[in-house]
Parts: structure tokens; sequence; C-alpha cells
């Protein structure tokens, strides 16, 4: 088995530790958790989850993701401004992860989405094979246009306009001050 380089600014070469450096915090957490369980794709979406993550948050959450290979990120084909999250085969090799801390969870803890808990422990593995081919399925249609053909390799496509997180994060600011404003 090859060896894979430890990331030097890592604490130790602990599989635990890398683990928790890629997705000790809450909002990563979340953020993978509704790409897998509501299907959750853009910008916009993650913002109007109920634990109402910081725009700030999301986007250094969002980068954070990009860089560890957990998800990627293409231009929207129906507007050029924004973006498209999908989880990486990496991201999806998560579902089991995040089955068993859920579960984990509802056995310690006073929580919600019972249903949800449920159907885990009915069929865990059949739970999880559904994540993942929900998670190929957003995957393969990631890679598609809006009608459906498959765009042209990267090389020949012409490159569209794409605004930073940070950037994009400051028009969904100013967008939301200009509503307030507008009441």
């Amino acid at each position: 088995m090859p060896h894979k380089n430890s990331d030097p600014k890592r604490r130790s070469g602990c599989p635990l530790n890398a683990s928790v450096e890629i997705l000790g915090d809450r909002w990563s957490l979340l953020i993978i958790r509704d790409m897998m369980l509501r299907g959750f794709r853009s910008y916009k979406e993650f913002l109007s989850s109920y634990e109402k993550i910081a725009t700030n948050i999301l986007a250094d959450r969002l980068q954070k993701l990009i860089t560890h290979g957990i998800i990627t990120t293409k231009g929207d084909p129906s507007d050029g401004r924004k973006f498209i999250y999908s989880l990486t085969p990496k991201g999806i090799d998560l579902a089991p992860v995040l089955t068993e801390m859920v579960l984990w969870a509802a056995a310690h803890e006073d929580t919600a989405n019972q249903a949800l808990v449920r159907q885990m422990r009915k069929d865990k593995e059949q739970f999880i094979s559904a994540v993942r081919q929900r998670g190929a399925e957003t995957t393969r249609a990631a890679d598609r246009n809006v009608k459906g053909k498959r765009k042209p390799a990267p090389d020949t496509r012409q490159r569209a306009f794409r605004p930073s997180l940070r950037s994009q994060r400051l028009r969904d600011v100013n967008a939301r001050g200009t509503r307030r404003w507008q009441h």
C-alpha cells in the first residue's frame, strides 16, 4: 500500500488526529450532513439550515472541505455567479461515520428526528447504501448541465468568471441587508 504524505501542519501522524483536524468542528460535519441527508448543494441552502451558520464561517468551512477533497464545486449552469457543491467519493465515504454518530447520540442524548434514527436502526447497511447512491447520482448530475447533456471537457469549455467564496458571501450579506431596508 502506498504511503500517504502526512500534512506537515498536523500535530501528529495519528489517523484519529487527522480526522479531527479535518472534520472536528461542528460546522463541517453539519455541512456534510446537509449534503448527505438533505441534498443541499448551494451556498444559500446551507445558510437556510436551522443551525444558522454565519456567512464567514460557512465560506471558511466550504473552502476547508474543498481543500481536503471532501467536497467539490462547479459553476451553476443556470447562473454563472453561483456554485453547486457536491460530495466527492472521499466525502461520500463519511456516510457510515455520520450514521454511527447519529445512532450514538440518539442512544445517549435526547435528540429529535426519531424517524431518521428508526430508519438507520432498521437497516443501517441499506441506509448507508442509499446515501452512497444519492451521493453518486448528485455527483453525476453536477457533471451535466441543466438540459442533461454532458458539458465539454474542461480544457474546451470557456472559462466563466467565478467569484471567490468571500465575494459570494458579501453579495449574500448585502442582499439580506437590502431586503431588510425594503420592508
